[in-house]
């Protein structure tokens, strides 16, 4: 099967509300498909239609090569979904948590039993399989409640937003549990509001705005797609930073972006580099580092959807576990369901 999810023309209205305005995907199998947008733009919208959590208005889709109207109980026993909050049981045990679970799927106890101490050693939970949930820490809980969307051996995994409120350790170590479910040969969709992530781990990827997918490919084919490189200047001496904003708006013709102490601008132009050496040597600007590189996925989201990705989107979350700017988490919402 060259494509464990397809889906196409998927139309989706709450009300005067479109959320989906007919998208097309196709997922290949044994590989992580990231889906980018903003909030609202109907990312989980289509993984619940996807999920048979919500019944299309218009076009069709297909997992694991059944249709997701018609054949809901079949796409329901091949795929797992793990939410943007952990939602397992915090009275019970870890192991108790997925030893529920195989049984509500039908396993045996001794086979529930043994799934459950199967997935705690794989996730790296053995030593706190007889704690209550409640004692774990989010990444605990999230790789806890990943485990538990895979009691059954899913060949498709729904991921929305799952390493939402993570420190950076937590979300690295649940990256690499996702990379070493798709070399098993486990098929995942990804959305997310971290480019990062999003670049670390897809294979290919497809940008939603306004229910609509603007753009599809690899990230790199994305990134082409700006035709533009990213010209970034730090001055040795951070009082210079005005004179640097001023000559890069200057030669680029257009508005630089600010962050911390440096300062970028896309262009196309291969003489801009030479020049702002020259121009900011006449200023006497001293520069401790200059560098231009090809478009990171901030800027070709910008160019798509005409505004950045959500504040703190690209970068990880800090070290108490909330994003960067404060602002609340994304308005799209889903409960952790088990297929």
């Amino acid at each position: 099967m060259s494509h464990a999810i397809w889906a196409d023309g998927l139309v989706k209205r709450f009300g005067p509300t479109t959320a989906l305005a007919g998208v097309d995907l196709a997922v290949r199998t044994g590989t992580v498909f990231g889906l980018l947008g903003p909030n609202g733009a109907g990312k989980t919208t289509a993984v619940r239609v996807l999920a048979t959590l919500l019944r299309p208005d218009a076009g069709q889709a297909r997992v694991h090569g059944f249709d997701v109207v018609r054949q809901a109980h079949q796409v329901r026993q091949r795929i797992g979904l793990t939410g943007q909050y952990a939602s397992v049981d915090e009275t019970l045990t870890g192991s108790e948590n997925l030893l529920m679970i195989g049984r509500l799927l039908g396993l045996s106890r001794p086979d529930a039993r043994a799934r459950a101490s199967q997935l705690l050693r794989e996730f790296h939970l053995t030593d706190a399989a007889d704690r209550a949930a409640k004692t774990y820490s989010g990444g605990m809980r999230r790789r806890l409640d990943l485990a538990a969307s895979l009691v059954g051996r899913p060949p498709v995994l729904f991921l929305d937003e799952p390493t939402t409120g993570l420190d950076p350790r937590s979300r690295n170590e649940l990256w690499e549990l996702i990379r070493g479910l798709v070399a098993g040969g486990v098929t995942v969709l990804l959305t997310t509001q971290y480019l990062e992530e999003a670049d670390q781990l897809a294979d290919e990827l497809a940008v939603v705005d306004h229910g609509r997918v603007i753009a599809s490919g690899t990230p790199e084919q994305l990134k082409a797609k700006t035709g533009a490189q990213v010209l970034a200047v730090r001055p040795a001496d951070p009082a210079d930073l005005p004179t640097v904003l001023a000559t890069l708006r200057e030669l680029a013709g257009h508005e630089p972006v600010l962050a911390q102490t440096t300062v970028t601008v896309s262009t196309t132009d291969a003489a801009l580099l030479p020049a702002v050496v020259r121009r900011l040597d006449d200023r006497g600007v001293r520069v401790g580092e200059l560098a231009l590189r090809g478009s990171s996925l901030d800027e070709v989201f910008l160019s798509l959807t005409g505004h950045p990705a959500e504040p703190g989107a690209s970068g990880p979350p800090t070290s108490t576990g909330q994003r960067p700017t404060g602002r609340q988490q994304p308005t799209e919402t889903m409960e952790g369901t088990r297929a």
